[in-house]
């Protein structure tokens, strides 16, 4: 029986590099010289440090260039708001939102099922599996699918015959 999954996915190596960039951009730039900006990744996500709030948001916009110009979507960031740190310095946490959480895949299966067409979906950990019986039905599930207004970049994986 045809299926294919619908996750959520990043492409990590693209994000590192965009990141390798950006720093070496700042590094580079006389408008960020001596302001101690850096970005750093850790568990969290991405983290942007600098001297001024306006220099942090310079170096995120930096940062977000890079990401747009490595073709990777900023759907999958969460910027927060810019905090002050115990110097008077400010630092922006940029949270990466990977995988399809439960609420926004049974918008999808709900979706699907609407549609009255002849496929199933079911959620699997944070993917959405959808099975038919042919592949046509499958092919009009993805353009269902890719309708949908979702703060997700959705991928069709796994397609199986």
């Amino acid at each position: 029986m045809p299926s294919f999954d619908i996750v959520s996915k990043m492409k990590w190596h693209e994000v590192d590099n965009a990141l390798n960039q950006a720093q070496k951009e700042l590094a580079q730039r006389f408008d960020f010289k001596d302001t101690g900006t850096e970005l750093e990744k850790n568990d969290t996500g991405i983290v942007i440090r600098s001297s001024s709030e306006d220099r942090a948001n310079a170096a995120l916009t930096v940062f977000q260039e890079k990401v747009i110009r490595r073709k990777v979507s900023l759907k999958f960031f969460d910027v927060q708001d810019p905090t002050k740190t115990a110097k008077g310095g400010a630092l922006i946490l940029i949270k990466v939102k990977e995988g399809i959480e439960s609420e926004p895949a049974r918008e999808i299966v709900a979706a699907i099922k609407e549609a009255k067409l002849k496929v199933q979906g079911q959620i699997q950990e944070a993917q959405v599996r959808v099975t038919g019986k042919n592949r046509d039905d499958l092919q009009k599930a993805m353009q269902l699918v890719r309708g949908l207004d979702l703060d997700l970049e959705l991928s069709f994986v796994n397609f199986r015959d």
